[in-house]
């Protein structure tokens, strides 16, 4: 009878176990599905600051680009002039100075392009001294970055 009664309470004390260790795994499941839901938002959320931050990126290198002209020379942008003539001069001796460094020193090409230089630059002085102090500024900077990548090739 002793072994009767001790193996039903032995039974009864595994029974108990099992449902507390069900209602644990159970509690355990609830936990990892609502973790799981948190980290997705958070995700989504990370995710979404980030495109947010690139396209505002894009868009401040697309505002600062708005406003400059394609020059021939890489590296140089020319920008825009209220007189459209001191734009258009400055991309045309960008152009000159691209042909100018094409001529990799050769005497005769660089001879043969020099008076088309000197007029680009006559022109641009006639016009430089039309421009208000904060275009003249401009227009020295630009026409200084131009030499400047000429300058190697002299």
């Amino acid at each position: 009878m002793k072994k009767v009664l001790l193996s039903m309470a032995v039974v009864a004390l595994l029974a108990t176990s099992c449902k507390e260790a069900k209602k644990g795994a159970t509690d355990l499941k609830d936990a990892t599905v609502e973790t799981t839901g948190k980290a997705v938002e958070a995700t989504k959320d990370a995710g979404t600051t980030v495109v947010d931050g690139a396209k505002d990126a894009a868009n401040a290198v697309v505002d600062k680009a708005q406003g400059m002209v394609e020059s021939a020379l890489e590296g140089v942008s020319i920008p825009e002039f209220a007189n459209e003539a001191v734009t258009k001069n400055l991309t045309e001796y960008a152009a000159y100075a691209k042909d100018y460094i094409a001529a990799n020193g050769n005497l005769g090409k660089i001879s043969a392009l020099a008076p088309k230089g000197a007029a680009l630059l006559v022109k641009g002085k006639e016009l430089a001294s039309k421009l208000d102090v904060k275009e003249l500024a401009k227009y020295k900077s630009v026409l200084s970055a131009i030499q400047s990548k000429m300058a190697p090739s002299k």
